[in-house]
């Protein structure tokens, strides 16, 4: 809690006291994570590549098996719940967080710059590695994939596509404050199966998750290329962007305006 929070004391409304907790520890959490070195941030978004890679393969496996992409999103949650417990770090996580901290003056706008680059493309390294090791342990999961990726390098820059790609980004921000609105290790990890659930079962459109699938496809000989890939991934990536921060997270800010003055006015006097 801020030390100007702590000399006012709790409030009458026990949903404002857990807000405004909620709001320190994600203000907390994002200027720890936006003062990362660039080691710490590259070995995090790589360890959160692998991670999710975990997950795809899990996808992978169900979807083979079962041609169903709403079971395929609940076995794609492992990697949302290896994310969570292990402590790594998704690109499409870095939006409520660390954003909120730099609103609050507690890291900058370049420091932001840093964490969200050097994590997409740790996180891309990473995935791609464990999609290469996929590829060769399962040939049986080839066809799943490249067929998996045929719906995603195929999709027309359309307004649909905007649109699931802006959908991909904020039901991973809103995930994120799901899982930072309580204590319990249980609910976070319900949090990160609906999550999954979501994302994968739905098949919105990825910056991270829709590449591995891209990846394992190209690994296994599809008839695309990494520029078709490109075509693609730039749109996805903006429009994550855009859901993350004008869907979710601008509206928490709103929200949490009076704390945030706050937070300013405490950083404005220790200057």
């Amino acid at each position: 809690m801020s030390d100007t929070r702590r000399e006012l004391g709790s409030t009458d409304d026990p949903v404002e006291d857990e807000l405004g907790d909620a709001f320190d520890a994600i203000v907390s959490e994002g200027a720890q994570r936006l003062h990362r070195t660039w080691r710490e941030v590259l070995t995090t978004g790589l360890a959160g590549g692998l991670e999710v890679g975990t997950g795809v393969l899990a996808l992978l496996a169900v979807l083979a098996e079962t041609d169903s992409h709403l079971l395929a999103g609940l076995a794609f949650s492992i990697g949302f719940i290896a994310l969570l417990l292990a402590r790594s770090e998704l690109f499409t996580e870095g939006f409520l967080v660390p954003v909120t901290a730099v609103a609050a003056k507690r890291a900058s706008g370049a420091q932001l710059a840093e964490l969200w680059s050097g994590t997409l493309v740790a996180n891309l390294a990473g995935g791609w590695l464990v999609m290469w090791l996929v590829v060769q342990a399962f040939p049986d999961l080839h066809a799943t994939a490249v067929e998996s990726a045929v719906h995603v390098v195929d999709a027309p820059l359309d307004l649909r596509s905007v649109c699931l790609a802006v959908l991909a980004g904020s039901t991973l921000t809103l995930m994120t404050r799901m899982q930072h609105g309580t204590t319990s290790d249980g609910a976070k990890i319900v949090a990160a199966v609906a999550g999954a659930f979501v994302l994968a079962g739905l098949q919105l459109f990825h910056s991270v998750l829709d590449s591995l699938l891209v990846f394992a496809a190209l690994i296994a000989g599809a008839p695309f290329g990494y520029g078709d890939w490109l075509a693609w991934f730039w749109y996805t990536a903006l429009g994550n962007t855009a859901g993350g921060l004008l869907v979710v997270t601008l509206l928490r800010l709103v929200r949490s305006k009076d704390l945030l003055q706050q937070e300013r006015a405490e950083v404005d006097a220790g200057r």
